[in-house]
């Protein structure tokens, strides 16, 4: 008896050309840490972003939020605005260098930081004389948050931004790649993500003293000398050769990639946006989102649930928006700056299956289940 195929939210999609760097690595036996591949997906990643960036690649993109921090002092009593509407990986890095992350909520126009709220915090900050650090935004779902008000406070009050872009590589803001509107950048490649070296991430600096510097620390902090010699603590985590082949290859259909998700979007939109009790998130002048995720928010947590439940008893994977990171029990003692927003979003919201290789056929399924729902609802 034939049984219908399991749909996932977002699987890997192989492009072709990902076999031949990475068997170039083994004929060559670079099989290990660095090689031509790490510096083919550096530049490759560089061309793309088309800004005069430097790019290390590393083994996720938690790895290079931490490095980002590192390079900037954060350090122990140090406090850290970050979105709250994120997943943990955005703000776990922080709790690694034992600094103190404060947590600021979303706006409705594109789900991500307020910039009203920013400023809030960062004035109750330095009135208690605890200035934050550095400001962690994120493109949440491919979406860019609004960068120039952002900037426009983290300039006024001189502190470095790190603009979380795991889930946005392709979107761009002002006609300005994602990953490139900061003070620094980052990437992720998790296996979920619009192209995928398996895992692995790169941070996105401005000059290669930087890039340097990365590269260091991310190679365990050898200093310079015949033996081993560390002056400095280290972690490993640069990316190797093999999996920067996989990402070689998969740099070669980012664009295909980027127009089949925004294609699912549309599809979803044109059949469902008729229906009152379903919104979706529309990109606001100057944005364009690479639609990592298409996400609809419902009028209430029981649709939310009634439609994620029919979708699962069909095999279909679906899942609620991000629980905010104020709301997490790991982070309940965090100081956070909220208006209700992401809370709404996280209890209404539902994440459709996105993936770049859904079928026309699996679209339909997906939609009729969707349909079915609605129409026991109304």
């Amino acid at each position: 008896m034939l049984t219908k195929t399991k749909i996932y939210l977002s699987s890997p999609h192989m492009g072709g050309s990902e076999r031949k760097f990475v068997a170039d690595a083994f004929d060559s036996n670079w099989v290990a840490p660095l090689g031509p591949n790490v510096d083919g997906f550096e530049n490759d990643i560089k061309k793309y972003l088309g800004d005069e960036k430097e790019v290390a690649v590393l083994s996720s993109g938690t790895a290079a939020i931490h490095l980002a921090l590192q390079l900037l002092n954060v350090s122990t009593g140090d406090e850290v605005l970050c979105q709250s509407f994120t997943f943990s990986a955005s703000a776990n890095p922080i709790l690694y260098q034992g600094a103190t992350p404060i947590f600021i909520d979303s706006e409705s126009d594109t789900w991500n930081m307020s910039p009203e709220l920013l400023e809030i915090a960062i004035k109750d900050r330095i009135e208690k004389n605890k200035k934050p650090k550095a400001i962690i935004g994120v493109h949440l779902y491919g979406m860019p948050y609004k960068a120039n008000e952002i900037n426009a406070i983290a300039t006024k009050y001189e502190i470095p931004v790190i603009e979380d872009s795991a889930e946005a590589f392709g979107s761009t803001y002002l006609n300005k790649a994602c990953g490139t509107l900061s003070d620094m950048g980052i990437l992720s490649f998790n296996g979920n993500k619009i192209i995928t070296t398996s895992g692995g991430g790169a941070l996105i600096v401005r000059n290669k003293v930087l890039k340097d510097k990365t590269v260091f620390y991310s190679t365990q902090a050898r200093d310079n000398a015949p033996h081993y010699e560390h002056s400095s603590v280290g972690y490993n985590y640069r990316m190797s050769n093999v999996l920067a082949g996989i990402g070689r290859g998969q740099m070669e259909v980012l664009d295909d990639r980027v127009k089949a998700r925004r294609a699912n979007y549309n599809f979803y939109k044109a059949n469902l946006s008729k229906f009152k009790n379903i919104q979706f998130l529309e990109e606001p002048e100057g944005c364009f989102s690479n639609r990592w995720i298409t996400c609809i928010k419902t009028d209430s947590y029981n649709l939310r649930e009634r439609i994620r439940l029919a979708l699962l008893g069909d095999d279909v994977e679906s899942r609620p928006l991000w629980k905010p990171m104020h709301m997490q029990p790991v982070f309940k003692d965090c100081l956070h700056f909220t208006n209700g927003t992401s809370e709404e979003l996280f209890e209404k919201g539902l994440c459709l299956p996105s993936g770049s290789n859904l079928s026309q056929e699996d679209l339909n399924r997906i939609l009729n289940m969707i349909l079915k729902t609605l129409k026991y609802d109304t």
